[in-house]
């Protein structure tokens, strides 16, 4: 039992898919599918009136570390709601019982209670709302540990696509995509590889920041002025395998993406509409230079689809397993 990772699992906005998602965490207990044990942080009234509704056999026994793993048994971090959470219904009152999950999952992989933490979605709108100020789990959680740069990655569908940028209105995009940031990001994604997926030498493919990747200048000077230098910096300095400044129109074609292993997109859409097409369903979102493991899944709250049981728990199984095999990797067995 020692020698089992401990896997914090967050059930997110308790109005979306999130708590249902996590109640089907039990399907691959029955399995006994994940060499791990998880604990579902949630309070544990709205899992078991959500298993109620949509007729799910849920035996749900209270986190206890010292007891055993039991097959068909989901363990539950309880943490309480401020108001009864209903499908489909936000409520900006439960937003600081949204953070308190969040908090609590990364003060256990601080102090060794859990070696990685998987994420549910939340809803930016409703925490907004509520007065907190909030962009998005990886700024959230790059703020709570200190952290000056953190990179988002998606992998799903054979892709791996990391960003520069993340959560910015299309034109702050531009004034973001400075010298420091492609370097820190470039760095940390470089590092990541080796430490999260044993690439230790990868192929980084670039995309350019204007279309055509500049065309030479005559559609925007960034790549120019800002990646290539970067690129042609870290080639010589660190010998790093940098490809690019790409054009993203063709940088996901099969011929392209052979001869890397990972991308790097200025920014959000530029990158992930491609992986998520590729992948929506199965994919796992990454944030690379934290001091922990942090995997989740690459969809929203899906508020639409809360309480009619037809929500797709696959994200979340491939987010729990890419953690799991990221922790052994890292030898972060609790």
């Amino acid at each position: 039992m020692a020698s089992l990772p401990v896997i914090a699992v967050t059930a997110g906005e308790p109005a979306g898919i999130g708590p249902e998602i996590c109640l089907r965490l039990l399907d691959r207990s029955r399995e006994n599918a994940f060499p791990a044990r998880i604990v579902v942080l949630a309070d544990r009234s709205l899992l078991a009136e959500r298993a109620s509704m949509l007729q799910l056999p849920a035996t749900l026994r209270d986190w206890n570390p010292a007891l055993p793993p039991q097959a068909g048994t989901l363990d539950v971090l309880h943490l309480p709601l401020a108001a009864r959470a209903e499908p489909g219904r936000l409520d900006r009152t439960n937003a600081p019982y949204v953070l308190a999950l969040l908090g609590r999952a990364l003060a256990g992989c601080q102090n060794g209670d859990f070696a990685a933490m998987v994420t549910a979605p939340v809803h930016k709108g409703v925490i907004n709302d509520a007065g907190i100020p909030f962009t998005g789990h990886t700024e959230y959680l790059a703020q709570q540990t200190a952290t000056p740069r953190v990179v988002m990655m998606l992998a799903g569908g054979g892709l791996r696509v990391a960003l520069v940028t993340t959560h910015l209105p299309l034109r702050d995009v531009p004034a973001a995509v400075t010298s420091s940031a492609v370097e820190e990001t470039l760095r940390i994604l470089h590092r990541e590889m080796g430490q999260k997926y044993g690439i230790f030498q990868p192929r980084i493919l670039v995309a350019g920041l204007n279309p055509h990747a500049g065309e030479g200048g005559y559609l925007g000077h960034e790549e120019l002025e800002v990646i290539a230098p970067v690129l042609e910096k870290l080639r010589a300095e660190e010998g790093m395998t940098l490809i690019g400044p790409l054009p993203a129109d063709t940088m996901f074609s099969p011929a392209v993406l052979a001869r890397g292993d990972c991308v790097l997109a200025m920014y959000h859409d530029q990158g992930l509409t491609a992986l998520k097409y590729a992948s929506f369903g199965c994919g796992v979102n990454v944030t690379l230079g934290l001091p922990i493991i942090r995997t989740s899944v690459d969809h929203g709250t899906a508020l639409d689809l809360a309480g009619s049981g037809s929500a797709d728990p696959g994200s979340l199984f491939v987010a729990v397993e890419q953690a799991i095999e990221m922790a052994e990797r890292a030898g972060g067995k609790r």
